[in-house]
């Protein structure tokens, strides 16, 4: 099976009958189900009671532990309360935390310009890492790959956002076009994807905690068998990044009840 994101692949066919390119992902082995899972973990979030009034503030809070979290993937992992003190130095981490801290003022332009975004995103987390020079210039073999994300991103599809994060993770964090920093940006694409689509309009779960938890050598072992293109490789991928989802929606819930309790 090919990955699904080659150039032009996520773009509507112009016939009104055409069939959707991304609808088959849901017939994967244990796709489906995993999906619907995610959604129904975060759905299980959004009608948290404290979003009536502190969404706001759990917002901030997924964005400080989705960039520790984000961060630890890289193998920077920097204990959350010396994130709350300022207590870092770490380049990996301060671009994580800056990825974070700029999302919000991303999610207008994703689906329209996600270029424009993406140089944003390398930008911002590999200032320390990067020569300026190199700063949101995807290296040269990514160009025609990367025409095909950006159909996808902004493209319609019938298939549930969840999979469609999923898919942006997986190609930015495979075909790494930047060099430096490839994973918090994939990671960070993805989180917008999900925002945007509206599977967390609130941005108040934390996936990157989820893919955290299920553990670095997992999310390699599942990033590679997407890179692999086959079947089974890009249906592991997308199980993986819907069970990160539904951990995310725990901590989002962790969240609500610590802002609950005071």
């Amino acid at each position: 099976m090919s990955i699904p994101v080659r150039p032009g692949s996520a773009r509507p066919a112009a016939g009104p009958t055409a069939p959707d390119p991304l609808a088959p992902l849901l017939d994967l082995p244990g796709v489906r189900d995993a999906a619907d899972a995610a959604r129904a973990g975060i759905d299980r979030l959004l009608g948290h009671r404290v979003l009536r009034q502190e969404s706001a503030g759990v917002s901030t809070e997924s964005a400080l532990r989705g960039a520790r979290a984000s961060a630890a993937l890289e193998g920077a992992d920097i204990p959350l309360a010396q994130l709350r003190a300022g207590d870092v130095g770490d380049p990996v981490v301060q671009g994580a935390l800056r990825v974070s801290a700029g999302l919000g003022s991303m999610v207008e332009t994703w689906s329209r310009a996600p270029g424009q975004v993406l140089a944003r995103l390398h930008v911002l987390a590999a200032a320390d890492l990067a020569d300026a020079a190199g700063l949101g210039r995807p290296a040269q073999h990514a160009g025609p790959r990367l025409s095909g994300l950006f159909s996808l991103v902004t493209a319609g599809t019938t298939a549930p956002a969840v999979l469609v994060a999923a898919l942006v993770h997986g190609e930015l964090a495979a075909l790494a076009p930047f060099g430096t920093a490839d994973g918090i940006v994939a990671r960070a694409a993805g989180r917008l994807t999900g925002i945007t689509r509206g599977l967390d309009p609130k941005a108040v779960s934390v996936p990157e905690v989820g893919f955290a938890e299920l553990g670095r050598d997992a999310y390699a072992q599942a990033l590679a068998g997407y890179a692999s293109a086959t079947e089974a490789g890009v249906a592991g991928w997308l199980v993986h990044c819907c069970r990160a989802t539904e951990h995310g929606a725990l901590e989002g819930l962790a969240i609500c009840e610590s802002l609950l309790r005071g």
